[in-house]
């Protein structure tokens, strides 16, 4: 059968379970199968159990091991069509829904969701920029709720913490870079506005000497010492002056709401970086490194490279250290 092009086509793809094996198997180990113990190239395939025993030290070991897929008794069919829906639904994809299409609880649905979201994290050490050509825009958002529409118990409990009535206080902040050449995007949850805060999101991300835009909170003013940083007043200048302008950073920002306020409806501050590197994913990979346009197999098999060494326990997503569950 020919590899899936198409939700339908992977439906049909991923309902054996060898294929399953093999697909994953070839994207961790493109240059063969390797023991995770030891490192060796040569084993045997146990067929009946589905899995290895290396020659050199004798262990056995599947395709699971040391991934995000460690520990699961859900199936590599089930793993694998909701990491499809979930780095080719542009706005996201619930928990409700996945649980719905695969047949498992919403509990085991959210779960696996957030474990996909570990995989789909960018580790790149290659920052953005590089010169005039490459500019980068730098912004930062607020992601949360109105005061008004909150429950009245915790709308009480910052009113005893007299937060309430202050812009912006109740909620969380993301900064981020996008480089315009590129069309590459970096962003994370960060604890305020100050701006050694923002000076370090930058520095983290950018490289040196190269082009910065942004708009002229004070939280900037000190690039001018490591890029060549031009900024603009939207009050007073609207949001475009020549070339400095931030509205590419703007149209993240967009996408990343609509997806949280469209799909998820509440997301809770704790788990808000996943949900942010889960919308990174998506709007990093609409092209590839020589500009074509990616589809759905694309971003798939992307996203299934980088499975291997990954881990998230159930204590540690809901950060209740000591409480363990498989799903």
């Amino acid at each position: 059968m020919e590899k899936p092009l198409t939700l339908q086509t992977a439906i049909k793809y991923f309902s054996d379970e060898q294929t399953c094996i093999e697909t994953v198997a070839s994207m961790r180990w493109p240059n063969g199968v390797e023991c995770v113990a030891c490192g060796h190239k040569e084993h045997y395939y146990l067929k009946t159990q589905k899995r290895w025993k290396c020659k050199e030290c004798y262990k056995q070991f599947s395709v699971k091991v040391n991934t995000i897929f460690e520990d699961s008794p859900l199936g590599l069919d089930k793993w694998l069509i909701a990491l499809w829906m979930l780095v080719n639904c542009k706005n996201g994809i619930s928990s409700y829904e996945v649980g719905r299409d695969l047949g498992i609880s919403q509990k085991s649905a959210w779960f696996m969701l957030h474990r996909l979201r570990l995989a789909l994290k960018e580790g790149s050490l290659m920052k953005l920029g590089g010169g005039s050509a490459t500019p980068c825009e730098a912004d930062e958002t607020f992601i949360g709720g109105k005061v008004k529409n909150m429950h009245r118990s915790r709308r009480m409990k910052l009113e005893s913490q007299k937060v309430v009535g202050l812009k912006n206080e109740t909620k969380t902040i993301i900064a981020g870079v996008l480089d315009r050449k590129k069309g590459k995007v970096r962003a994370e949850v960060v604890g305020d506005r100050k701006q050694n805060t923002l000076d370090m999101v930058i520095r983290n991300h950018v490289k040196l000497g190269s082009v910065v835009y942004t708009d002229n909170h004070v939280g900037y003013d000190n690039l001018r010492s490591r890029f060549a940083h031009e900024s603009i007043n939207k009050e007073v200048e609207g949001y475009i002056k020549g070339k400095v302008h931030t509205q590419g950073i703007e149209n993240f920002w967009s996408l990343l709401k609509r997806g949280i306020g469209g799909t998820y409806v509440a997301v809770e501050p704790f788990h808000l970086s996943r949900y942010l590197d889960e919308q990174v994913f998506r709007f990093n990979n609409r092209m590839d490194a020589m500009g074509n346009k990616m589809n759905d197999a694309d971003r798939f098999n992307t996203a299934l490279s980088q499975i291997a060494g990954k881990r998230l326990t159930f204590a540690e997503v809901t950060g209740k250290v000591g409480e363990s569950a498989a799903f």
